[in-house]
């Protein structure tokens, strides 16, 4: 054996013990909502899958509307996703393409919000939603983010760096109009960084809690992960059924990243082969 084959045998141990210890906590939290409170605790605890999957589900259903929590996760994540894909690409393909007045110090302005602290948000998102009567709506959830600033950047970088002006000038020139140029020739050369922005802000409406905990007040309109808060007490938690809904909760998440990954893959190396 050589000092290459030896270095790259070393290189696929090391990710083979990183993945194994990114993928326990979720081994076990698999494992864990198949087992009662009861299993859980005790020594040793449990390491293989058990029977009480279906028991938990419906202490779940007895304490919470999960599956009406689910369905609003699901469609706040989706329409998140969406409207920050449409605003953050259009403002993206405006700052890198488009000459105006100002551009510079708007595009500083929009980076600015950036760095300011989540928690500073916390009240004036109240006060907004309260004003325009937003509160325990779902739309509270997937309007204020449409026009995210990092979106904006990512969008705005990828534009400038991987698609040529002259394509753009051209198709001025033959006479396209600048909705059919975003639509027709920007958005799909688009799809590598849509796909990365997609995922992304999935994931993040997807796993929101403090945004939720704002403006939302009945448990019927609450999302997942304030809805999974619900489920836990000071004393007599269910800690099988709490399980029971991370492991639901993750599992569309899972879907998504295996389908994104694929769809990030093919896009970064289409134009990699001429």
């Amino acid at each position: 054996m050589n000092s290459n084959q030896l270095t790259r045998y070393l290189v696929y141990a090391l990710v083979a013990v990183g993945a194994v210890i990114m993928l326990t906590p979720f081994y076990f939290m698999f494992v864990f909502a198949t087992h009662s409170r009861a299993d859980i605790f005790s020594l040793p605890p449990p390491l293989f899958f058990g029977h009480d999957f279906l028991l938990n589900l419906q202490i779940i259903s007895d304490h919470i509307p999960f599956w009406k929590n689910l369905g609003w996760s699901l469609y706040v994540a989706l329409l998140s996703t969406l409207l920050t894909l449409v605003f953050c690409s259009m403002g993206g393909y405006a700052f890198a393409i488009f000459r105006f007045r100002w551009k510079k110090v708007l595009f500083g302005l929009v980076m600015g919000t950036m760095l300011l602290p989540s928690f500073m948000n916390m009240i004036p998102t109240f006060m907004i939603m309260d004003a325009l009567g937003w509160i325990d709506q779902p739309r509270a959830l997937y309007i204020p983010g449409a026009a995210s600033a990092f979106g904006i950047f990512l969008m705005r970088q990828f534009i400038a760096s991987s698609i040529p002006r002259d394509l753009i000038e051209a198709a001025r020139m033959d006479g396209c109009s600048e909705p059919g140029i975003y639509l027709r020739i920007v958005l799909p050369l688009l799809k590598p960084a849509m796909g990365t922005l997609g995922l992304i802000t999935f994931i993040a409406s997807w796993n929101n809690f403090i945004g939720p905990l704002i403006v939302m007040r009945s448990a019927e309109m609450a999302t997942l992960p304030l809805a999974l808060r619900n489920l836990q007490s000071p004393v007599n938690t269910e800690w099988g059924a709490l399980m029971t809904g991370s492991a639901i909760a993750t599992i569309p998440l899972l879907i998504l990243f295996v389908i994104s990954s694929r769809q990030l893959i093919s896009g970064l190396t289409a134009g990699a082969v001429k």
